[in-house]
């Protein structure tokens, strides 16, 4: 007589390491401490938990994969299917130098799996879903301003080629008055294909600018929202903070209340310095490169602001300047400023600037 056991994994963690693409996942899995399979599947979280549910039922399932340019709907989809899933950094994943030197698909997904089970990762905070997309807003008009940037410089390259000097008055200057544009449009060249060339690029910087124009509208009246409403306005309060950067500070921050310090704020925006500690000597270096891009950006182009608008940090950055370059002076300033962004957005209380009496 033949007898059947039906499996039962309760009580048990199953951790499954992905290593996730366009058009397949790589999949390892880890039951317990023990490496049970990796293979190929088709990429939909639905497929995953179909069959882990099949040859683990009851198990409690926990997963991870690397952030990517898939961003968090896989990670959103795992957690609504009853997969405990995390996010995690790529540089976060303890990685031995045969692993890095020797990198493939299905060796990465069990060195997450693997470090998974041991309780060795480190997730990522995730934005819920509105912020992230005001976030990626913002982050388009971003964009925008780069595409601006270089169409300027193909428009001065192609003025090089031919030989044609741009005025005194004009030369220098990052935003283009309107008598610059005419003056562009007039310019003779000695074919009309290169009259041509110019004006496409004269007609694609208009586009942009129309654009970028409209973001910023639509920005402004987002950060009348509720979520941001407050927030916003004490931001504004601090000298070098405006519409942009406030903005940016919320959709990339997201709670303030998850950085338990400023320290913990500084190392997320990219505000502390390499080390390199050797027996009883220890090194530091300038800052890492570890950061958030967008965030630091924003921060030390408002603390060049800041400094011409709020005595203290003038001050501050004066007596900085006697022992080092205007360049680490102005990081520690952004410092200075990240500081009074944790203040305002904890405490609920707009900045005061110091005043001398």
């Amino acid at each position: 007589m033949n007898k059947s056991t039906k499996l039962d994994f309760s009580g048990q963690n199953i951790f499954v390491g992905l290593d996730t693409h366009l058009k397949s996942w790589m999949v390892s899995i880890v039951v317990g401490n023990t490496p049970f399979k990796t293979f190929s599947q088709d990429p939909r979280p639905e497929t995953l938990r179909n069959y882990l549910t099949k040859n683990f039922p009851n198990a409690t399932f926990h997963s991870a994969y690397e952030a990517s340019f898939c961003g968090f709907k896989i990670h959103r989809d795992l957690l609504n299917l009853g997969i405990k899933n995390i996010v995690v950094n790529p540089a976060d994943i303890p990685t031995t130098d045969k692993e890095r030197k020797q990198k493939e698909d299905s060796r990465d997904s069990r060195k997450i799996a693997r470090q998974l089970s041991q309780n060795d990762l480190t997730p990522i905070y995730v934005h819920d879903i509105e912020t992230e997309g005001d976030r990626s807003f913002i982050r388009y008009r971003k964009t925008l301003s780069k595409e601006i940037a270089r169409t300027k410089n193909r428009i001065k390259s192609h003025m090089h080629y031919y030989g044609i000097e741009i005025p005194v008055q004009f030369s220098g200057k990052n935003n283009w008055p309107r008598k610059f544009i005419l003056w562009l449009k007039e310019i003779e060249f000695a074919t009309q294909s290169a009259r041509k060339v110019l004006d496409e690029h004269l007609e694609l910087l208009e586009l942009l600018r129309k654009k970028k124009y409209t973001a910023t509208r639509q920005i402004r009246e987002l950060s009348q929202k509720e979520t941001y409403r407050e927030n916003y306005t004490l931001l504004l309060s601090i000298p070098g903070v405006g519409l942009i950067t406030a903005m940016i500070i919320l959709t990339e921050i997201g709670d303030i209340r998850r950085f338990k310090n400023l320290d913990h704020l500084c190392s997320y925006i990219g505000f502390v310095p390499t080390t390199k500690s050797t027996g009883e000597r220890e090194k530091t270096g300038d800052i890492t490169t570890r950061r958030n891009k967008m965030l630091r950006t924003a921060i030390i182009e408002s603390a060049w602001i800041a400094i011409r608008n709020d005595p203290a940090l003038i001050l501050a950055y004066q007596e900085l300047t006697k022992r080092m370059s205007s360049q680490k002076a102005i990081i520690r300033i952004a410092k200075k400023l990240v500081s009074r962004i944790q203040y305002v957005l904890k405490n609920k209380k707009p900045y005061v600037c110091a005043i001398v009496k």
